[in-house]
């Protein structure tokens, strides 16, 4: 670990570690510290403190001292000097006729070097400027050209947002930004609202990438996260449940029809209701219990016995027939008409039956051939009957009776 303070020598610009030595610094001290362009006026921006070796860029340089009064007018005289040596770098180029914009110049704190930036499309072959120049201020000139970022760093304005751009309050490095950025942030791809004064993509679009990111990982991260609304959860109705003895919803059958006993004297009652108007419907002959009881059960009482239907006869005898097959009633002498046998007419009835279904058969089809027909023909209009030229030749005109 290596204790350092840091020191900026213009406002948002970089900051650079020294060795603070055993000089009491603390943030806002001026101090004289040594660097590679020699003796420089800064402010103290990090108050001492420890570092890694690894963040440290060697050679650490150390602080000369606490600047004084006399180091304070010495920095104004050098702004001063810095004026006057802009207007005159102008007039050089313009004489010159050089391809260049002059942004800035600075005076080193002890007046040693004179560093003029510009900016300019290409390269630029200054040589005989820096001779000019050399010759007017006596010292050494140090040409540096720059980027239109550090350009906008050195002239300072005012960015889309309303404020002052952040590369001139605060913004110590220019960190890289890309397309994707703007992508990521669901911003417009046009290029005048996210490009700054300099032309290229705002810084600020890094600032917010990590935020991005992280909402990626973690929506609820996101600016602007509007946490979803939970319906309330609803309350299940359990299913209720099936019908059974137990449960008590069934009636048992003791619960309808009654007990054995209330059920016996119901039926008690009927039969004797039943066998009551039997005996007033037959007079004559008593009722029996059992007739009671069968008419009650729902079935029919026993049939009075009837006489027996007599059997069919013989082929060839006719019914009432005598004994050598003659009808009752016919005289005698007088032939019996013969009777076809049952199979014969059985099978003369079957011939019957296919012919008529073939019948059938053929009228269905004629049917069906005349409503086809006459289908096409109500589709198709029938043309008009022509006359032939015999008739119209050989026709004889009316003629009108004569007046008489």
């Amino acid at each position: 670990m290596v204790r350092v303070v840091g020191v900026r020598f213009k406002k948002a610009g970089k900051i650079y570690y020294f060795d603070p030595a055993d000089h009491p610094v603390s943030v806002g001290c001026k101090v004289i510290v040594e660097t590679a362009r020699g003796l420089e006026y800064g402010d103290v921006a990090i108050g001492p403190k420890y570092v890694p070796e690894e963040e440290v860029v060697q050679p650490l340089r150390p602080v000369i001292r606490v600047a004084t009064e006399a180091d304070a007018l010495q920095a104004q005289m050098n702004k001063a000097k810095e004026r006057e040596a802009f207007a005159i770098a102008l007039e050089r180029i313009e004489a010159h006729g050089l391809d260049m914009n002059l942004v800035d110049v600075e005076y080193t704190f002890d007046g040693s070097k004179i560093i003029f930036s510009f900016t300019a499309e290409g390269r630029v072959d200054f040589r005989e400027l820096v001779r000019d120049l050399a010759s007017i201020f006596r010292t050494r000139i140090e040409m540096r050209q720059i980027g239109v970022r550090d350009e906008a760093k050195l002239i300072g304005g005012i960015g889309p947002c309303g404020r002052i751009l952040c590369c001139t309050s605060f913004l110590g490095e220019f960190a890289p930004v890309s397309i994707r950025m703007a992508k990521d942030q669901n911003l417009a791809l046009n290029p005048s609202k996210i490009s700054g004064l300099c032309g290229r993509l705002m810084c600020c679009l890094r600032f917010e990438q990590d935020t991005y990111e992280a909402a990626k990982q973690d929506p609820s991260l996101a600016p602007g996260y509007v946490p979803p609304v939970v319906p309330p959860e609803e309350e299940v109705a359990e299913p209720e449940p099936e019908p059974t003895l137990a449960s008590g919803w069934l009636k048992t059958a003791a619960e309808i029809l009654g007990t054995e006993e209330e059920v016996g004297g119901r039926l008690g009652r009927a039969v004797a209701e039943r066998n009551a108007a039997l005996s007033e419907a037959q007079p004559d002959g008593p009722v029996t219990a059992s007739a009671g009881v069968a008419l009650d059960l729902g079935t029919r009482p026993p049939r009075a016995q009837e006489a027996p239907e007599p059997a069919p006869a013989a082929d060839g005898l006719a019914e009432g027939s005598g004994a050598h097959g003659e009808p009752d009633g016919l005289p005698e002498g007088t032939p019996a008409p013969k009777r076809r046998s049952g199979r014969r007419r059985r099978r003369k009835a079957s011939a019957r039956a296919q012919e008529n279904g073939s019948q059938e058969v053929r009228a269905q089809e004629t049917r069906g051939q005349e409503t086809k027909a006459g289908g096409e023909a109500a589709s198709t209009p029938a043309a008009p009957k022509k006359r032939s030229g015999r008739n119209r030749r050989f026709r004889q005109p009316k003629r009108r009776p004569r007046a008489e």
